[in-house]
Formats: C-alpha cells, structure tokens, sequence
C-alpha cells in the first residue's frame, strides 16, 4: 500500500499570523512529505507492506518503520487540529467533558500548556480519552503515539522544534499561546463523538 502525503485542510497562509506559510512550506511541505516518502520506500520489504498507519503505530516495534509511520499519522492529525476558523472554547458534550476532567477549558489550556513546555526535547502533546472514559493530557517523546496505549487522540500539538522554530525561535510558550488560536473544536469533538 503506497501512502500519499494528505492535502492540507487549509491554505499554507491560512493560519497566520499564528504559523506562517514558511513554516508550513517546511513543516507540511518537507517534513511530513519526508516521513511519506521514507515509510514508502521501507514498506515493500516489511511485513507491514498491506497495513494502515494505525495497524503499523499498534504493532510494528520502535524503530525507523514505526518512526516514519506514526510521524505520517501524527502529523495529519496535528493538521486537522487546527484551523483558521479555530480557537475559542470547545461547546456541547466535549466542552462538558473538558469541564468535568479539568474544570473549565482555561483550565486545560493551563495543564496542556504546562506539559506541552516541559516536555524534554521533540515530541506531541496530546488531549486524549484514556482507559477509563475521561479526558486527559499526555506527552509522548519523538515519534509517540497514543494508539500505542490504547489511549483515543482528540487533539495534539507538535512540540519539535521545526514546528515553531521559523516564527518563534526557541519560544515553545509563545508557539503555544498561537496554537490556542487556531485549536479545531470541531475536529477534536468529532474525534471525541466518533
């Protein structure tokens, strides 16, 4: 099975001035276009030939093959999590939910931000649904990915540093505060309902 890099679901200047049409000519148009190109090659020879990224992401062991794949996943769900249209509070049952586990939307955009910051070197930050129902924050390093444990990804925010390095330099708290901006609710409460 040959994977394509997915369209965006917006223009590459449809996010700014949040994140700029630079970074994702690098972001999108290098970076991701890397991970597709590179699983593709590998995929002939692995017994993962036939598998979806999600197959490869739950049982495929650490190493380049998971790497490229999840990185392909990770990505296109980083995409879909935001939006030009975005930002705001989350409504309806996720905004209950997000009130329930966290006690108001302010209130996980404080603990994700604070996971997000302290999360040593690349890797995602993740809203998740976790074993036992409810909403929760977690980090994985690098090429990480909830499906590994059984978790249901609602939202993620790349935290490597080509994600934000063109438009805020080292400044993950500032690339944070412009990902708020742009937070696809529509997106996670599907993720959340599906």
């Amino acid at each position: 099975m040959e994977h394509k890099l997915p369209e965006l679901p917006y223009a590459k200047d449809a996010l700014a001035p949040h994140i700029s049409a630079e970074t994702l000519e690098y972001h999108y148009g290098k970076h991701h276009q890397t991970y597709v190109d590179t699983l593709n090659k590998m995929l002939p020879d692995s017994e993962f030939k036939e598998a979806s990224l999600e197959d490869i992401i739950k049982q495929a062991p650490a190493g380049k093959l998971f790497n490229q794949a999840a990185q392909v996943w990770n990505h296109t769900f980083y995409w879909n999590s935001m939006s030009p249209k975005g930002g705001k509070d989350p409504s309806g049952d996720l905004g209950k939910a997000i009130d329930d586990a966290f006690g108001s939307a302010d209130e996980l955009r404080k603990q994700f931000n604070e996971k997000a910051v302290g999360n040593f070197g690349s890797g995602w930050t993740w809203l998740v649904v976790n074993k036992s129902g409810k909403l929760e924050v977690v980090n994985t390093d690098d090429a990480g990915n909830p499906l590994q444990d059984d978790l249901k990804p609602i939202l993620t925010c790349d935290v490597w540093e080509h994600a934000y390095y063109i438009d805020y330099r080292n400044a993950r708290p500032k690339y944070l505060e412009a990902f708020w901006q742009l937070v696809n609710w529509d997106f996670a409460a599907r993720n959340f309902g599906g």
